[in-house]
């Protein structure tokens, strides 16, 4: 009897608590199915573990992971190479600093050698992330199909500009996913579209359905040594771009890849934040209208 008196006044007491806290706001991001996350390149400069720390205090809660980090110093190592005791201290301070999760990890090498790219998607697997981004050549494209079954972990393919990747037109990343499983797709890195000279709206158009993941990006031109500014501020067209991902009810993460001042970008990103919530609070009032 005394420990069903016990248990009934712990239930009540959580019950309690629980009405208290008040449950966390559902932001106009969170209505879209958008995520903010800042891609750790962004910080290359600086320590995974700085990264987080930056992350956290832009107040973001999400990240992702690029496929080499820094340890700290000049200790460098493919993220896939990582020991178990380095990835649990990577763990610990994203667990720490309340980033929620890890969207994705790239750009990833997967090359035409099965055991090599398997590694890769075990690496994934352990550390619980469901979304490689790479540019695979086309001799691995059969491989990566087939794990990316086996382990049901999604490959968004990235373009680099023109010149650098064989992926830098939407075309090419069509033709590299026609006919194979839905868990391959694209991530479109919006701003070396810009740098290719492509139109990035017309880009997402013709990638619609197919956009897994995002690198977004403002540039000061189009051009090759082009380099990011402020979302909103350049040629990017930067809420034309969030407006057409909402009408093709996109879901998934935005990444802030920010390749400029790179030993204090946090203030210009910290733009970006504020444009991404603004922006997303318009897209679902002119929804709701």
């Amino acid at each position: 009897m005394k420990k069903s008196l016990l248990l009934a006044a712990v239930t009540l007491l959580s019950l309690a608590v629980g009405a208290q806290t008040p449950a966390p706001a559902v932001t106009s991001a969170d209505q879209l199915g958008w995520q903010l996350a800042v891609h750790s390149y962004t910080f290359r400069k600086f320590s995974i573990f700085d990264a987080i720390d930056m992350t956290k205090a832009l107040g973001l809660h999400y990240m992702s992971i690029s496929g080499s980090v820094n340890l700290g110093g000049t200790n460098t190592i493919l993220t896939c190479n990582l020991t178990e005791a380095q990835q649990q201290a990577i763990k610990d301070k994203l667990a720490a600093d309340g980033i929620t999760r890890l969207v994705n990890m790239g750009v990833v090498q997967l090359p035409p050698d099965e055991a090599k790219c398997r590694k890769v998607f075990e690496f994934a697997k352990h550390f619980g992330i469901d979304t490689l981004v790479a540019e695979p050549p086309a001799k691995s494209l059969d491989i990566v199909e087939k794990l990316c079954k086996e382990y049901n972990i999604r490959v968004a393919i990235h373009d680099h500009p023109k010149g650098s990747s064989i992926y830098w037109n939407p075309d090419a990343v069509l033709a590299a996913i026609k006919g194979r499983t839905p868990l391959m797709g694209a991530c479109a890195d919006v701003g070396h579209w810009m740098r290719s000279g492509l139109d990035p709206v017309a880009c997402l158009k013709k990638l619609d359905g197919h956009v897994f993941c995002l690198h977004f990006k403002d540039l000061n031109e189009a051009d090759l040594k082009a380099h990011d500014v402020p979302w909103g501020t350049g040629i990017g067209q930067t809420k034309a771009l969030m407006a057409e991902l909402k009408r093709q009810n996109f879901h998934g993460a935005f990444c802030v890849e920010y390749e400029y001042h790179w030993d204090n970008s946090s203030p210009e990103i910290a733009q970006c934040v504020q444009f991404f919530n603004a922006t997303c609070d318009q897209l679902v009032a002119e929804g709701a209208k």
